[in-house]
This record gives structure tokens, sequence and C-alpha cells, in this order.
């Protein structure tokens, strides 16, 4: 149960309305953070653009690495709602069970080439409060392991959006 009162589809802005109706079709519900999202238009908006640029979007880091940076920054954050919700997105973007799992215990526990270890611990570096201490030569080091600096953004911007997203949940109790 939500700390604060989530507005129903009826009390939503019309724009909002617009964006809900499909979700509605598909899956009969609005997941709490999509009514918390629509408490305030602006919010809203400018969240769905992180969310389509960021993660529903082809973008030049695969949805596979996009979700493991989901579900290892929502973990770190402990925000389980996101890491359910992740979990389940994960699964329909053809994830294995056993490759999940692995995300959820932690990047050493992932089967996955040292390239990517480096991209998913240096996104759980950046997530955290410290991250003002990350330098010049960590940034380099993934640009030798062959990530682009799009790339190397792109995983910094998906990393920021979920302490962002993880951050709204936490606070005001979703998923509990």
């Amino acid at each position: 149960m939500a700390h604060i009162d989530l507005p129903e589809f009826e009390d939503m802005t019309p724009a909002i309305q617009d964006k809900a109706r499909p979700i509605l079709e598909k899956t009969g519900k609005l997941g709490e953070i999509f009514k918390l999202l629509a408490i305030d238009e602006k919010v809203y908006m400018a969240t769905d653009g992180m969310v389509q640029g960021y993660l529903l979007d082809e973008t030049t880091l695969s949805y596979d690495i996009k979700e493991a940076i989901a579900l290892l920054i929502s973990k770190e954050n402990g925000c389980k709602m996101c890491v359910d919700v992740h979990k389940s997105i994960a699964k329909m973007l053809g994830l294995t069970e056993e490759r999940i799992e692995a995300i959820l215990q932690g990047v050493d526990a992932i089967d996955t080439e040292e390239k990517e270890k480096a991209l998913l611990n240096f996104c759980i570096k950046a997530s955290r409060k410290e991250s003002y201490k990350i330098e010049k030569k960590e940034i380099d080091a993934l640009v030798q392991l062959g990530w682009s600096n799009v790339q190397v953004i792109e995983a910094v911007a998906i990393t920021g959006y979920f302490n962002y997203i993880n951050t709204l949940s936490n606070v005001f109790g979703l998923g509990e």
C-alpha cells in the first residue's frame, strides 16, 4: 500500500489517460509507479521520455545489458518492486531464469565476458553517492575494453534513471 493516495484512471489528466489506455487494454491494470507519476503530468511526461529513450527504443546497448543494469541497480537500491517488474520484463525479452538469478546474485555470478562485467560493476559504482569519485581512467578502461563513449554514457543514464525511479518507489512505499 502506497504512502499516499494514488489516482485512478478517471482522475488522471487527458494526456496521461491517453498513455494509460494501451496499458489498460493490454494488461487490465495500471501499476503503482504509473499511478504515482500520474499525480504530476510534467513528472510523468519527463519520466516517460526517459523510459522510451533509454529502455524501450533500440539503442547502442542490448536489451539484455539494459535489463541487467535495471536489475542490479534496483537490487542495490533495495527496490523490490522494480526488481520484480524487471525480472518479468527480462523474461519477456528472452533472458533465462538462470541468467536473471545470476544477475541478482551480483556481477561476479554472471557467466559473461569480462567486458560486460566491467561495465556492470562501473554502473553499480556510478549508482552510489560517491560517484563523484569516479576518475577518467575508469572510463578510459571501459573504452579500452571496447565500449564506446556513447555506450558508457547510455549505461550511466540508465543507472541514473534507476536511481531516480527506485527512489520514487521506495520513498512512497510502492509494492509493499
